[in-house]
C-alpha cells in the first residue's frame, strides 16, 4: 500500500495492493516518483527504508502491503481516506489464482496456504475448502471498502489492459510513471494448460462477482 498525503505534502492518493495482481510492479513505479512524506507499506526498497513511519501506530487493522481501506484508519484519519483518490490493480481471476498457487509453492514460511500448495497439485489445492473459502471471501471490491461499508475506488487498473488504463491513472494522480516494471513474477506455464474443465468452472463460481464486473473470460 502507498498513501500519498494531500497537497502540498503529496499527491492525495491511496494505492491499495491486492495480492497477485501486479501490485509490486505498481508499487515500484510509484515509489520511483514518491514524495518525501509518502507512506510506503511493503517490501520494496524504499518501503523498507520508511518502515519506521508505521512502527507503533495503532490502526484498525494490520498494516502491511496488502492492507485494505478498513485497516488504515488510525494511520490516517477517515476524512483523508474519503478525500483521497483511491486506485488498485485487478487481474483475470484464472490467471491470478494460477500465479498465487505457483508463488505459494516457492515459499518456505509457515502459513496454512503455503503448506497446502506445497503438498497438493493445482486442482486439489483449488478445490480444497480452505482455498475456496479464502478466495470467495475477498472479491476485489472488498479491498477498497471502508469500515462503513462504502466502496471507495476511483480507478480499477486492469493488468491485462495496462496500456489503456495507465494514462487514466497518471491523469488521476497527476504524475507520469514512466516504464512499468514487472517484478515478483511467478514461474509457471500457460494458465490454460493448468486448468481442467472442472477447475475452470470452479473459478467461474468462486470469482463470479469479479468476472462479471470486469468482463473476464477464461
Amino acid at each position: 500500500m502507498i498513501i500519498s498525503h494531500p497537497a502540498p505534502r503529496g499527491r492525495n492518493f491511496i494505492f491499495v495492493h491486492i495480492p497477485k495482481t501486479g501490485g509490486t510492479s505498481m508499487a515500484l513505479a510509484l515509489e520511483a516518483r514518491a514524495k518525501a512524506d509518502d507512506v510506503l507499506i511493503g517490501d520494496t526498497p524504499k518501503a523498507r527504508k520508511r518502515r519506521r513511519r508505521v512502527q507503533g501506530v495503532e490502526a484498525t487493522g494490520r498494516l502491511w502491503k496488502h492492507s485494505t481501506l478498513r485497516d488504515i484508519v488510525g494511520l490516517v484519519p477517515q476524512s483523508q481516506i474519503d478525500a483521497a483518490r483511491v486506485f488498485t490493480l485487478v487481474r483475470n481471476p484464472w490467471d491470478r489464482i494460477a500465479s498465487y498457487y505457483h508463488w505459494l509453492r516457492a515459499q518456505s514460511f509457515e502459513h496454512p496456504a503455503v503448506k497446502l500448495a506445497r503438498g497438493l497439485e493445482f486442482s486439489a489445492f483449488l478445490h480444497h475448502p480452505q482455498t475456496r473459502a479464502s478466495l470467495q471471501a475477498a472479491p476485489y471490491g472488498s479491498y477498497v471498502t471502508t469500515a462503513a461499508g462504502a466502496e471507495r475506488c476511483d480507478l480499477f487498473v486492469r493488468l491485462e489492459h495496462l496500456s489503456e488504463d495507465l494514462p487514466k491513472l497518471e491523469a488521476l494522480i497527476g504524475c507520469k510513471l514512466g516504464p512499468f516494471p514487472h517484478d515478483n513474477r511467478s514461474e509457471r506455464g500457460a494458465t490454460r494448460d493448468l486448468y481442467s474443465d472442472a477447475d475452470r468452472d470452479l473459478v467461474a463460481e468462486i470469482a463470479a462477482e469479479d468476472i462479471a464486473r470486469f468482463n473476464y473470460h477464461f
